[in-house]
């Protein structure tokens, strides 16, 4: 990785220049001074290596709508990464409402002010979202909805776009290439000191208005070209891999499944969550 510096013990574009402090985010407590601390010690003693582009993208004030590929489930912790490059800033997650409903972490997920989502009320939800970052706070979003076993791009939800033009805020897609080597669905879990290889990069914003339809189109898009960019350089700085690794794409020879076959199992998964439900219901 050429032309990149050390900063917050991650690698950073040498061009990304620094901000001052945020004046209330920076100051939180529990967020930024406790959880965010923790989790550094934590990619630290996994000697992670983690390499950021384009974190000018994230205004070092007022909201924004981060819009994150999801390949696993540390997706909540590297998608938060670059804020920090920009005056330790803090991105509020959001979650679905399951998450909140567990004592311990749910505790802590609302402590950091992270935004519930009730997929049953979801107007409610997106009101949530949009009055936030009218209030000037950056917003986690993972427009797939769920963990993409292919670990290509899905389809999107409208969602994203809808909050992000009713807040008249910028949209940002954020790709996270490397994470799902650690923790995911269906892949033994990598939890040890792997010195994994992750890239975060951030893009340009994209609009959100119009049609929702075509302004989600235009996101995926540009997600999509923002993955492939990323993994190709993936490929050429930490390759070559022998092939048919599970959190490999099969368009680059991994042993993912393709689009078609992963959604078939999401449609099973979904299936036996809702068969399991029912049984309690009697």
């Amino acid at each position: 990785m050429e032309n990149m510096t050390r900063r917050f013990g991650f690698w950073v574009d040498e061009s990304t220049s620094k901000v001052p402090p945020h004046p209330t985010e920076s100051k939180e407590l529990l967020y930024n001074r406790i959880i965010i601390n923790a989790i550094r010690g934590v990619l630290k003693a996994q000697g992670l290596r983690i390499y950021i582009h384009g974190a000018e993208n994230i205004p070092a004030e007022g909201g924004a709508l981060l819009a994150i590929n999801h390949t696993g489930y540390y997706d909540f912790i590297l998608g938060g990464v670059p804020a920090l490059l920009r005056g330790k800033r803090l991105v509020r997650f959001m979650a679905k409402k399951e998450i909140f409903d567990t004592p311990v972490v749910g505790a802590l997920m609302r402590g950091m002010h992270h935004a519930s989502v009730d997929r049953a009320h979801g107007a409610g939800s997106l009101d949530d979202a949009i009055n936030r970052l009218r209030n000037g706070q950056l917003v986690g979003i993972f427009p797939e909805a769920t963990v993409s076993r292919s670990f290509e791009i899905k389809g999107l939800k409208t969602g994203a776009v809808r909050i992000a033009a009713a807040a008249e805020v910028p949209l940002i897609p954020l790709i996270i290439w490397g994470g799902q080597r650690i923790i995911t669905k269906d892949i033994e879990r990598n939890l040890g000191r792997s010195r994994t290889p992750i890239i975060i990069s951030v893009g340009k914003p994209v609009d959100p208005t119009g049609e929702p339809e075509a302004a989600t189109a235009r996101l995926h898009e540009a997600m999509v070209t923002l993955l492939d960019a990323v993994r190709s350089e993936y490929e050429r700085e930490f390759g070559p891999f022998a092939g048919g690794e599970p959190w490999r794409p099969a368009s680059l020879g991994g042993g993912a499944p393709d689009l078609e076959r992963a959604g078939l199992l999401e449609i099973a998964e979904r299936e036996r969550r809702q068969a399991k439900k029912a049984k309690r219901r009697k």
